[in-house]
């Protein structure tokens, strides 16, 4: 039995922004309250980072000052609403895990030095949920997202172009901030194609051709920024969401010739150096450090199982024990304590970090995340309702936190914006589409079409 939906006037007709009209796209925009306004501006400043191309727009903390305007006007806000979801309850443990696990740190002060890494996307997650509340929110908010990142994969294929495709160690570099490193710059890049992909397919019927086409631009330049960047991680988990997108229940000649076609190209273009790296992969130093991390993460974690050895303790704990380990030397902080790197793998981050507790925990936001998307697969299944995008964008969602994940298991990107901004983007179209789906009659019965993968097991009544 579902609860009854929150009665919530729309903002804008949202079906009207469907034709990606400037003209619709604008009026909307100003029809939305202004902490509405504010989160879209924090987006633009984190992801875009306008404040560190024009040197005299960095006096400020603009992300900090467009979190407090959007906390502070959300709460003048008259037709605020709480979004309940489960995901707010694992959250909320996860972090009393952190403050936990910080109280019982093996070195304490680092792990008040970085509370805020995680805290700050707590707080940006519960303003997100609580604020993007319509479809015509969502839409525009989402268009907000995917613009920012179209300009960073834009500028990644274009520079990985403009080289000729060839290999460099430094792969590709972001703005300054959390995309600046190749690695996580690749890792934003599967965080929005499968999105991106997912939302032109819905609008091809409603825009022009041209426009069509500019959209299917965007998630091939995510692509291409992935292959440039020279990640293996991110390679691999670009692997997968090809699979996830275009072949997991779609199997059909068209989309077989199609994700050849892609796997194909990827190959040619790859360049040799690339190639040999995967080769080399676990043989090169690169690969040996990083075993030597999660086999000494492991260790820490058996040793402290409940809370690990401390919130941002790994470094300090692994240079002190195992020195001997650190084949690149250890690095100093400035009060010249020997540290290692980060362990280069979300999990053994999260274990070392909070220990098996706070690894169950994280695994449960992960369920959610998968729970959430297939609850809105099946209400628009039960309604039969393709008049919406919340399938197809839950299942763009979907596959793009498995693209964290797989690329995860190579990287420390934990407390990246990456899989906080995911997770507030699919609470928030739940809450959205359960309004939506739970306001129509079921539908009497539903067939899944042959070759769709589909469950066809009866949902639950929605009265």
């Amino acid at each position: 039995m579902y609860p009854a939906p929150l009665k919530l006037p729309e903002a804008a007709d949202a079906s009207s922004l469907y034709s990606l009209r400037l003209r619709e796209l604008w009026q909307g925009m100003r029809r939305e309250h202004i902490s509405f306004w504010m989160i879209c501006l924090y987006l633009v400043v984190e992801y875009v980072r306008p404040q560190s191309i024009i040197t005299s727009l960095g006096v400020l903390p603009w992300a900090k000052i467009f979190l407090i305007l959007s906390a502070v006007t959300l709460l003048a806000d008259k037709q605020r609403r709480w979004v309940a979801d489960p995901a707010n309850k694992w959250l909320t443990l996860f972090l009393l895990t952190i403050v936990a696990s910080s109280l019982g740190a093996t070195y304490p002060d680092m792990s008040w030095q970085h509370f805020m890494d995680f805290f700050g996307w707590y707080v940006i997650y519960f303003l997100i949920v609580n604020i993007v509340r319509t479809e015509a929110r969502f839409l525009l908010f989402l268009a907000v997202f995917l613009l920012c990142s179209f300009k960073l994969s834009l500028f990644g294929a274009k520079t990985w172009t403009l080289r000729g495709f060839a290999f460099t160690k430094w792969g590709l570099q972001g703005p300054p901030g959390y995309f600046e490193n190749s690695g996580e710059f690749a890792i934003q890049m599967l965080m929005f194609s499968p999105v991106a992909y997912e939302l032109a397919r819905f609008l091809k019927p409603y825009v022009s051709t041209l426009k069509y086409y500019v959209l299917m631009l965007v998630p091939l330049t995510g692509a291409m920024s992935v292959m440039g960047a020279s990640s293996r991680g991110a390679q691999v988990a670009m692997g997968y969401q090809i699979y996830g997108t275009l072949l997991k229940g779609r199997i059909s000649f068209k989309t077989l010739a199609t994700a050849a076609v892609i796997v194909y190209a990827a190959l040619a273009l790859l360049p040799e150096e690339q190639k040999a790296r995967f080769i080399s992969a676990g043989d090169d130093t690169t690969s040996q450090q990083r075993l030597l991390y999660w086999k000494h993460g492991r260790e820490m974690i058996e040793a402290h199982p409940l809370l690990g050895v401390g919130y941002y303790n790994f470094p300090r704990y692994f240079a002190t024990h195992w020195p001997q380990d650190m084949l690149h030397g250890p690095a100093y902080t400035p009060e010249g304590v020997a540290v290692s790197e980060l362990p280069h793998n979300i999990f053994i981050q999260i274990g070392t970090d909070t220990g098996i507790t706070g690894l169950l925990l994280f695994g449960m936001l992960i369920y959610r995340t998968w729970k959430t998307e297939r609850e809105i697969r099946l209400l628009a299944r039960e309604r039969q309702d393709t008049s919406k995008p919340f399938a197809a964008l839950a299942r763009g969602l979907l596959v793009a936190m498995w693209g964290f994940v797989i690329a995860g298991q190579f990287v420390t990107v934990t407390y990246y914006p990456f899989f906080w901004i995911n997770l507030a983007f699919m609470v928030a179209l739940k809450n959205i589409a359960r309004k939506h789906y739970l306001a129509q009659p079921a539908a009497a019965s539903y067939t899944a079409p042959p070759g769709s993968g589909e469950n066809t097991t009866p949902l639950p009544s929605a009265g």
